[in-house]
């Protein structure tokens, strides 16, 4: 994506993966900050670990508690969380991003607890405006990021643990896969077990996961006759703003999707 986005924009640059141990972390923030670096993006597991290594944060990345994408600047690395109005734009074009009232909009379900999670829960608090639940294996660490929202202006959202049973699916208008369950794994699914037919007709089911383009969560849903949607769209919106971010080119994210859906963009997607 970042080498057709390079090409429209009529800049000269590269964009490469890596894949960095925990431990090499610091090191690798560290090595940011050396001329002629943009920036970076980061995936799972780092998006919290590198909040105590970077020199700032945008106020998006600080109310998330999480970043996507660091950004270099005369040596000084910010933290920003380009997941969020990713996801939020990417809805938005779902027909599912509208704000509103919270009884007529319905509520938001989020399975997980991690860094993409505490996006998908700020989008739908902040943005969405919506009431919220979050689903996680260990209860405490869904509790742990309900908290973080918790405001005397408007109610927290709940926090269960891995069992459904508690969710009003009922009122459940939009369900975000926010955890890695299912990335590169066909057979693996959030929700085993599950009843689509509990969510209302209308309700989008959107996993986070591309990786592979149909995840289970997303054939179950489908068959129940709800709607579902990967995370293509999250990965080019947010990926158009990261680009943004660090060279001040806005390239449509046309652009993006053309090259997801390219054939070597198919090829990395499984």
């Amino acid at each position: 994506m970042h080498t057709a986005a390079f090409r429209a924009a009529g800049l000269h640059g590269t964009y490469e993966a890596r894949r960095v141990p925990a431990a090499e972390l610091p090191a690798a923030l560290a090595g940011l900050r050396q001329p002629g670096v943009l920036g970076a993006n980061l995936s799972l597991p780092h998006k919290e670990a590198a909040l105590p290594w970077l020199d700032e944060l945008t106020p998006a990345a600080r109310a998330i508690g999480a970043v996507n994408t660091v950004i270099h600047r005369q040596g000084r690395l910010t933290g920003e969380n380009t997941d969020a109005q990713g996801l939020f734009e990417a809805l938005l074009e779902l027909g599912a991003g509208g704000t509103g009232d919270r009884n007529t909009g319905g509520a938001v379900a989020v399975l997980g607890a991690g860094g993409a999670a505490r996006a998908a829960v700020y989008v739908a608090v902040t943005l969405l405006e919506r009431d919220v639940y979050i689903l996680n294996r260990t209860r405490a660490r869904a509790q742990e990021l309900a908290e973080s929202w918790a405001a005397p202006d408007r109610p927290g959202p709940r926090a269960l643990a891995a069992d459904p049973g508690e969710v009003p699916w009922e009122q459940i208008r939009l369900l975000v896969n926010a955890s890695s369950a299912g990335l590169d794994a066909p057979g693996q699914t959030p929700l085993p077990d599950f009843g689509f037919t509990r969510l209302p007709a209308g309700a989008l089911v959107y996993d986070m996961v591309y990786k592979p383009a149909e995840t289970r969560l997303m054939r179950e849903a489908r068959a129940a006759g709800r709607r579902a949607e990967n995370g293509l769209g999250m990965l080019a919106h947010q990926a158009r703003l990261a680009f943004r971010a660090w060279t001040g080119a806005d390239v449509p994210v046309g652009v993006f999707l053309d090259a997801l859906s390219s054939p070597a963009g198919r090829e990395q997607q499984g």
